[in-house]
């Protein structure tokens, strides 16, 4: 009897299951080793190589979409992740020998801009989203060992597996849905496009620029027409800034015809104007290409024209045979011109004060400020007024509207000051 018999008998132990007792232990033991599930074979992975990297690259993978807005689909999510900080993008090859995070997106994806920070913050996240068939995977954030895997779960050709640990969470799912920089409440879009919803996805993506809480023209009367012109605009090269100067020619040709009593061709001109003031602004959005100088100059000209416009109406009068008298004339500017910068002056005090605009600390707020006394409802007192003959009238209309404001303002500020005693505010559309 030999040596490895004995041993064992003495251990209970065939020859075969004792030969990590011989002398070739490590040959041996990689050959029963290597026979691992089909489960494990599906997830390994080859080993990331180089240095650790902590902040996270993009992998765009898959056939791309079209081009929307005069972007292709790649050259929408670089830009929406560079405004966040991620400016390496990298190959589906490259992404297994990348030794940290990688964010990879299928090349046929819409994402909204604040899902971008989210995918960047949360490892493991598969974000999924619509597609022409109903929910489909759209991106995912994963180490560079499983980005391969992740690309083929992306294309439809393999199922999520419990062994890649993946938080599946949609859109809703995330907490994004107030935006406080449009002052809105709206679930962020993920969606794969195709040519059966393209159409659809425009739609969803140019309303995802609008705000929440803005006057009742720009909410209910451009949406579709601005829809239209920043379709035909964007693919041709036409900037954001090219509209907003269009609109400033616009703006000086209406007080020029204001001043000349010329007020319904000063109308046709400041309504132009007021329409290519929502155009920019969609557009700059839609095309990625908003700029801090775009965002001074659009700003600039809303805040500062209405006042010209309305001292330029009253002074129009007199050209159309209309004489007023100065103890009329005096207290409608002063009442137009002074509630005008009593109410900005209201607004800075509750961003100061508050902490928010107090269009959107109550739905009513909200719904006022579609009404209040700005821009594009006084300008609609003055049309319905000079369509009549009186624009006299429509002037008193503004100045007697613009009070009512004021005074409903002042009264928002006061009931705000006195509930931000109790705590701090919160907008109405953070409430899930």
């Amino acid at each position: 009897m030999t040596a490895e018999s004995l041993i064992a008998i003495d251990t209970g132990l065939t020859p075969r299951t004792n030969r990590h007792l011989t002398k070739k232990p490590r040959k041996t033991a990689r050959k029963k080793s290597a026979a691992k599930p089909p489960a494990a074979q599906a997830a390994a992975a080859p080993p990331a190589v180089g240095p650790r990297r902590f902040a996270p690259v993009l992998c765009i993978a898959g056939e791309a979409g079209p081009e929307l807005w005069g972007l292709t689909l790649a050259e929408r999510l670089a830009l929406q992740f560079a405004k966040e900080g991620l400016k390496q993008t990298i190959a589906l090859s490259e992404a297994a020998s990348h030794n940290g995070p990688v964010v990879v997106v299928r090349a046929d994806a819409v994402i909204d801009q604040p899902l971008i920070p989210i995918l960047l913050k949360r490892p493991n996240l598969l974000l999924v989203g619509d597609g022409p068939d109903g929910e489909t995977p759209i991106a995912a954030q994963v180490q560079g060992a499983q980005a391969a895997a992740i690309a083929e779960i992306l294309a439809g050709k393999r199922d999520v597996t419990p062994e890649l640990k993946l938080l599946r969470r949609t859109p809703s799912e995330l907490d994004a849905d107030f935006w406080k920089t449009l002052r809105k409440r709206q679930t962020p879009y993920a969606m794969a496009i195709s040519a059966a919803n393209r159409s659809a996805i425009e739609w969803r993506m140019f309303m995802g620029t609008y705000k929440g809480a803005t006057d009742i023209v720009t909410k209910h009367l451009w949406p579709v027409p601005a829809f239209h012109a920043t379709r035909w605009l964007a693919p041709r090269g036409i900037t954001p800034n090219m509209v907003t100067a269009a609109g400033a020619l616009l703006m000086v040709l209406a007080f020029w015809l204001f001043l000349d009593g010329r007020f319904l061709g000063g109308l046709a001109a400041a309504w132009a104007m007021t329409f290519l003031d929502t155009v920019d602004g969609k557009l700059a959005r839609v095309t990625l290409s908003s700029s801090k100088w775009g965002d001074i100059f659009d700003h600039g000209i809303d805040l500062l024209h209405p006042p010209f416009w309305y001292v330029a109406w009253a002074l129009g009068l007199g050209a159309t045979g209309i004489v007023w008298p100065s103890a009329l004339f005096w207290p409608v500017i002063a009442a137009i011109l002074g509630g005008y910068i009593l109410q900005r002056v209201i607004e800075g005090i509750a961003i100061k004060w508050l902490g928010l605009e107090i269009h959107i600390w109550r739905p009513i707020d909200t719904l006022f400020r579609q009404v209040t006394a700005r821009r594009n409802p006084n300008l609609i007192l003055l049309t319905l007024f000079a369509l009549i003959g009186k624009p006299d009238w429509g002037l008193i209309a503004v100045a007697l509207w613009t009070v009512i404001c004021l005074v409903l303002h002042a009264l928002q500020l006061m009931q705000a000051l006195a509930a931000r005693r109790l705590g701090p505010l919160t907008s109405w559309m953070t409430a899930r």
